[in-house]
């Protein structure tokens, strides 16, 4: 409780979120009766559409430059060079049995297994015969002892850090803005681990890769999941599975992920939680007053939130709360507990009252604030571009993930994350040198154009063919000269 900063006596906390509520009911109203808002004959609110922005010719010509100035680059090659970058990203690697680790050329072997894993093409395009770290057997040996969870974690982390000490990425966020989301994979054999879902998998089964993203673009964790079960029952489980980073203050989510109990969770948790709303007019809205009139927005106010409830229920939900937080549940088994066959158990329900508080909050601030909606939308954006990069990456066997049971799908999952994770890298402090080689040429470089770039272009680094592994240079490799063509 002390941790979470909890009272024991909510009275008072639920006086400031009932002032804060009652605030934006009324200001939202007056916004309704100006027409800055559309209500329907239905007493439904409607947000207006999202024109996309123009883009500035100065942030067309930017990208356009920056993304000629990326070098060319083998994925194998990039690896090698990350890691020579991060040696805390190899030193994760530790035998599973505790002994030595071995000393000849272990990041050489490290590459090719994380390469063969996260492209998803098996041992043989990594194996180079004359190459001693490069044989069958000793790519067999290393993945068999040194790949697991929690040395992809170890290895994640100093990722995780190295991404944060970019001025560039430092541009892109603060690192406390987190967005979870899920990348579909067909199973196309016999796995308990696997689902049916016709709209992700068509007549097969499949699995969920759930990954959780910070607003600098690197990924902070991830886990497996079998079919496409919803994404809002494991989100708070990702939040504290993280591999490094900041602990997000702020969580985004797809519109189909997420419910009143876990915004009621998060808001104990310290964390906003901001969920896209695709389906926002069907959403049933909240107040504590029934008396209360939001002229044009009273009859759209039709839940009540019994404050009562919430007090009778406090201990607790404040006990939920903290054995979340100490880690001595996860939040999806106490989702799981509080909600039989989707009805809630007394305490679930009081805890779900709490979350109508936050949610209406959140509702009619989507509705009320374009740029609200928009930071949502950015990082929801932000996240699909990832995605795109990680199934780019993992092209090999048609892009299906054939592992049977879930520590191999975590295993190899697990090294896609930190691949895709490795590209950021790599992008972002190519990006930086190429920002800075145009700032030192007197080109006009604005910050508001570096904001609506990311890291996740692919087009120079080659992850098809044999795959080479040459040590990089001490050096970075030279940048290209943004006016040749690309073929150059």
């Amino acid at each position: 409780m002390n941790s979470l900063q909890l009272p024991a006596d909510p009275g008072e906390l639920l006086d400031e979120a009932a002032a804060e509520l009652d605030e934006i009911w009324r200001h939202t109203a007056a916004r309704a009766a100006a027409g800055a808002v559309t209500v329907d004959a239905q007493a439904r609110v409607h947000a207006g559409a999202l024109e996309a922005i123009p883009e500035p010719p100065s942030l067309i010509d930017l990208r356009r430059r920056t993304q000629a100035m990326m070098p060319r680059v083998d994925i194998g090659e990039l690896i090698l060079e990350v890691l020579s970058w991060c040696p805390q990203f190899a030193t994760a690697y530790t035998h599973i049995g505790g002994g030595a680790r071995i000393s000849d050329n272990l990041d050489l072997t490290l590459a090719a297994v994380l390469t063969a894993q996260a492209l998803n093409v098996g041992w043989g395009p990594v194996v180079t015969p004359g190459v001693d770290a490069l044989t069958r057997s000793r790519i067999g040996h290393v993945y068999q002892n040194y790949v697991r969870a929690e040395t992809h974690a170890g290895a994640n982390a100093a990722l995780i850090d190295a991404q944060a000490g970019i001025g560039t990425a430092q541009l892109w966020g603060g690192g406390l803005v987190a967005a979870v989301d899920g990348t579909r994979f067909v199973v196309p054999v016999r796995s308990i681990d696997a689902r049916a879902n016709p709209k992700y998998f068509g007549r097969r089964k499949g699995s969920t890769l759930l990954n959780m993203i910070n607003d600098q673009g690197v990924g902070l964790a991830g886990m497996v999941l079998s079919g496409t079960p919803r994404d809002s029952l494991y989100a708070v489980d990702l939040m504290y599975r993280r591999d490094g980073g900041l602990r997000p203050q702020v969580l985004i989510s797809d519109t189909g992920s997420y419910s009143d109990m876990v915004f009621g969770l998060l808001k104990l948790l310290g964390v906003a939680y901001r969920p896209e709303l695709a389906d926002l007019p069907d959403q049933k809205l909240w107040r504590i007053d029934p008396a209360a009139d939001y002229g044009p927005l009273d009859r759209a106010a039709r839940g009540r939130i019994d404050l009562a409830k919430i007090t009778r229920h406090w201990p607790d939900i404040v006990r939920v709360a903290a054995s979340v937080h100490s880690g001595q549940v996860s939040a999806s088994d106490v989702m799981r507990m509080l909600q039989h066959g989707g009805n809630p158990t007394q305490l679930g329900d009081a805890l779900a009252h709490f979350g109508r508080i936050f949610k209406t909050v959140h509702v009619l601030t989507y509705v009320d604030r374009e740029p609200y909606r928009r930071d949502i939308k950015w990082m929801r954006n932000l996240q699909e571009e990832r995605h795109g990069l990680g199934k780019h990456v993992f092209h090999g066997r048609k892009g299906e993930l054939r592992e049977a049971y879930h520590a191999g799908m975590e295993d190899q999952l697990g090294a896609l994350g930190l691949i895709v994770n490795a590209i950021t890298l790599w992008n972002t402090r190519y990006l930086d040198d190429a920002l800075n080689q145009l700032r030192a040429q007197g080109y006009p470089v604005l910050d508001t154009d570096i904001a609506r770039l990311h890291p996740y272009w692919h087009k120079h680094i080659n992850v098809h063919g044999h795959y080479s592994f040459q040590p990089p240079e001490p050096a970075r490799r030279a940048l290209r000269d943004p006016d040749l063509p690309d073929d150059e």
